[in-house]
C-alpha cells in the first residue's frame, strides 16, 4: 500500500521556493502569485506537521526539516518528469491531413504552417496536394481547401472563408523596362496563364474595358504556381489571385501596376470531414483566423 502522499502542487511550489530561497522567484517560475506560493507551502507544512521555512523580513531560509525534505523530493520530481518525457517522446504525433491544390499549398498554406507548428507542436499537419475536387479525392483527408461551394462531399461541413480578387502582377525589372500605365499598355507585353485558369485573361479584359486587347504573346503553364514563378523571372505579366501573391509583393519580387483594376474571384472554402478529431478542429480554428488577415495586394 502506497504511503499517504502530500498535496503534489504544494510539493512543486516548495521545490521551486527551496531552489530559489524566494517565494517571489518561485511564483515567477510557476506563473502564479506570491500569495499562492505562500498558501501552498503553508498547506504543505500543515500536512507534514513541521516548519519547512524560516521566514525573515526580506528572505526565507530552509529549516533543518526543509533541507531534508528538499534533498529527498528533488530526485523524485526529476524521476517523474523524466518518465513523462519518455512517454511524450515516444507517442506518435497526431496528424491532420489537409487536401489542397498545389499552388495554394506552396503560395499560401506552407509559408504559414510554421506559425501553427509553433503553437501546436503536438499536431503534425500533412499537406496532400491534388487538383481533383474533394468529392473525387483518391485518398482520405481531414479537411480540404478549395474555391467555391461545388464539388464537395455531401457530409462535409463547408466554411466560406477567404474572399479573393485577381490583379495583374509582374517583375519590377520588367515594369521598369516597359511601364504599364493602363490596361491597354499590356498590348506590349507577354501574358502568362495557367491551363487551370485559361479564361481569366478574357474575363479580365471585359472587366478592364479592353475586350479586343491583343498582347505581344502568351505563355501557358500547367499550374498557376509556375505562372507566378515565370512572372517573378520577368517572362511576362500574370493575372494572379491576391491570396497567392502576398509574400512576393511584400518582398518586392512582384509589383501590381494596375492596383485599381481588380477582378472578383470565388471565395475559398474550408471543408471539414464529419466526426473531425480535436486536432483537426484546432487546425481549422487556426486556419480560419489566418484567413481573416488581409492579404497585401499592392
Amino acid at each position: 500500500m502506497l504511503p499517504r502522499l502530500p498535496p503534489l502542487n504544494a510539493v512543486r511550489a516548495f521545490a521551486a521556493a527551496a531552489r530559489h530561497l524566494s517565494f517571489t522567484r518561485a511564483a515567477l517560475e510557476l506563473h502564479v502569485t506570491h500569495s499562492a506560493i505562500s498558501r501552498q507551502i503553508q498547506a504543505l507544512e500543515a500536512h507534514l506537521g513541521v516548519a519547512l521555512f524560516e521566514r525573515k523580513t526580506r528572505q526565507v531560509l530552509l529549516t533543518a526539516a526543509g533541507h531534508q525534505f528538499h534533498a529527498q523530493i528533488g530526485p523524485a520530481l526529476e524521476q517523474i518528469g523524466s518518465a513523462a518525457e519518455s512517454l511524450r517522446g515516444s507517442a506518435p504525433p497526431r496528424t491532420v491531413k489537409i487536401n489542397v491544390r498545389p499552388t495554394f499549398a506552396v503560395r499560401w498554406l506552407i509559408p504559414r504552417l510554421p506559425g501553427f507548428v509553433a503553437l501546436h507542436p503536438d499536431i503534425e499537419p500533412q499537406v496532400m496536394t491534388s487538383t481533383l475536387p474533394p468529392d473525387k479525392a483518391q485518398d482520405a483527408f481531414d479537411l480540404a481547401i478549395r474555391r467555391g461551394t461545388r464539388g464537395w462531399p455531401a457530409a462535409m461541413q463547408i466554411h466560406p472563408c477567404l474572399e479573393d480578387e485577381a490583379l495583374v502582377v509582374g517583375s519590377p525589372a520588367l515594369f521598369a523596362r516597359c511601364p504599364v500605365n493602363g490596361p491597354a499598355s499590356l498590348a506590349s507585353h507577354v501574358l502568362l496563364l495557367s491551363r487551370s485558369r485559361s479564361n481569366d485573361w478574357e474575363h479580365w479584359k471585359q472587366r478592364a474595358n479592353v475586350p479586343g486587347l491583343k498582347p505581344a504573346g502568351c505563355l501557358q503553364f500547367e499550374h498557376l504556381h509556375f505562372v507566378l514563378q515565370a512572372a517573378v523571372d520577368g517572362l511576362g505579366f500574370a493575372l494572379a489571385p491576391t491570396s497567392l501573391i502576398a509574400h512576393d509583393v511584400a518582398s518586392g519580387r512582384l509589383v501590381c501596376p494596375l492596383p485599381d483594376v481588380r477582378m472578383a474571384l470565388s471565395s475559398h472554402c474550408v471543408g471539414v470531414a464529419p466526426n473531425a478529431s480535436p486536432q483537426t478542429q484546432r487546425f481549422v480554428q487556426w486556419l480560419l483566423e489566418e484567413m481573416k488577415t488581409k492579404t497585401p495586394s499592392g
